[in-house]
């Protein structure tokens, strides 16, 4: 059996949790999350805790069985705690701004990108080379944080541009590397 599949998922106090068949919802005291699963995997509400199980030991369904359980997992944090990932800006005049729910980010293109704040998300700028992304449905904040990130990727030679909180950049060696005279050239 799957070692994470296996596990119950413990409900905390304050959370309320409804199956039905394959539907989900989760309420807590920072949101609500509502998620369909696979036919073949059961949820079943037992002592205070989620218990998932498979129909057969299929390749297909013990994928399934990790898979639902860790899902569920996510679901109940999210509405306890919630979730944030946190981005860092490098580059001399790379910076980002609030505006009303959105995000403006400078990043050296010729206008300011705007990123929307989708339903659930909420932007933080503690600092403008700071950008902190915060919601209740970890699929959706690692989705909105690496949209940001892609409007302007960390540069390989000068390390300019969003990145994750903490990633490092290998950074290329550039042109430096070459004699003189070039390849070839005597």
């Amino acid at each position: 059996m799957s070692r994470i599949g296996r596990a119950p998922v413990p409900i905390p106090k304050g959370v309320e949790v409804q199956v039905e068949g394959t539907h989900v919802s989760v309420q807590g005291p920072k949101g609500k999350l509502e998620r369909t699963f696979h036919p073949d995997m059961h949820v079943a509400l037992q002592d205070g805790k989620l218990v998932v199980t498979r129909a057969t030991d299929q390749r297909q369904h013990r994928a399934l069985h990790g898979l639902t359980r860790a899902l569920l997992a996510n679901m109940v944090r999210g509405v306890t705690d919630g979730y944030r990932v946190e981005l860092e800006i490098q580059g001399v005049g790379y910076r980002a701004a609030k505006q009303g729910n959105n995000l403006a980010l400078s990043v050296g293109y010729s206008h300011a990108v705007e990123v929307p704040a989708p339903e659930g998300i909420a932007f933080e700028v503690p600092a403008p080379s700071r950008i902190v992304v915060t919601g209740i449905d970890r699929e959706l904040v690692g989705q909105v944080a690496a949209r940001i990130r892609a409007v302007r990727p960390p540069d390989p030679y000068k390390g300019k541009g969003i990145r994750y909180a903490g990633e490092r950049i290998k950074l290329k060696p550039g042109k430096a590397g070459r004699t003189a005279a070039g390849p070839g050239k005597v």
